[in-house]
């Protein structure tokens, strides 16, 4: 009964079956399916069913709290650790340049502190890994803050600000990099990615109307397309290319410099677990300049 009240949780949340389907990757009839099955065991109806919309009524509100309260308690129970160690899986969530940047060097410190902890990487893009932290599906995730307020049972920290900068091949020439936008095709930052967004935003910001290129989510990807020939890009100075010898060319913003922020999104309920706690500090350890 447990997916029942995490699905209920979200259609009180979301308004109605179509986003409560959309956000935990269950069809409408699916969703409702649950709900009648919730309902069932209730012996009462948890919403009113007005259009498309659907509103707890006082049923619903009075068992809201509670199943809550069920879901925090149900997630607190699987908490890996024992009095003498930590123990059990860790499904970490993790964008590409997460995977190749901070990523490694922080599974090594929790190798090294909780050796008999089997963590388990999920790749994936912000918005599905955020998806997959709500529905229960992974213990926590690494990924780029997103651009709207999240949902009160999600907690969220930012660990890093990556500064974004423009990427040019070797032969082109000059030093504007607004100019260099107008100018050469452009090698796009997946607009429907959360990085993405931010790019968008700043074309707008500065009127700036690109020649139609490429347009890709994989930061390293986007890179090489560049160091081809291919056109001029606005990336995050972050992943495998930064250990990388590039034929490129890397130019700053300067005072128009904007940045990503990662961070590391768990359940509120599993903040303070131990094994969650721990792999934070790890997170901390791997990054020794910001100590």
């Amino acid at each position: 009964m447990i997916r029942e009240l995490k699905t209920f949780l979200t259609v009180q949340r979301l308004g109605t079956f179509v986003a409560a389907g959309n956000q935990i990757g269950l069809t409408q009839s699916a969703v409702s399916a649950q709900i009648r099955t919730l309902e069932k065991a209730l012996g009462t109806p948890l919403f009113d069913r007005s259009g498309r919309s659907a509103t707890l009524n006082a049923a619903g509100q009075r068992a809201l709290p509670m199943a809550q309260d069920i879901v925090d308690r149900f997630e607190r129970m699987a908490a890996p650790f024992a009095e003498d160690g930590y123990y059990g899986e860790l499904l970490i969530g993790a964008i590409a340049t997460v995977q190749t940047g901070l990523l490694p060097a922080a599974l090594v410190q929790l190798n090294t502190q909780a050796p008999t902890v089997e963590a388990k990487v999920v790749p994936g893009v912000s918005q599905t890994l955020l998806n997959r932290v709500d529905a229960g599906e992974v213990d926590v995730a690494i990924l780029i803050r997103p651009p709207f307020s999240l949902p009160k049972e999600l907690h969220l920290e930012v660990i890093e600000r990556e500064p974004f900068v423009l990427i040019a091949p070797a032969s082109i020439k000059g030093d504007d990099p607004l100019e260099l936008l107008r100018e050469q095709r452009f090698v796009r930052y997946d607009r429907h990615s959360f990085g993405g967004r931010q790019v968008t935003r700043f074309l707008r910001e500065q009127k700036i109307e690109t020649h139609a290129g490429l347009e890709l989510d994989e930061v390293d990807a986007i890179v090489r397309m560049v160091e081809a020939g291919l056109g001029v890009s606005l990336v995050p100075r972050a992943g495998l290319w930064l250990e990388r010898a590039t034929q490129i060319r890397v130019i700053d913003l300067g005072a128009l410099t904007f940045y990503r922020e990662l961070a590391v999104v768990m359940r509120h309920g599993n903040r303070q677990l131990p094994l969650q706690r721990l792999f934070r500090d790890c997170l901390n350890l791997s990054q020794p300049s910001r100590a």
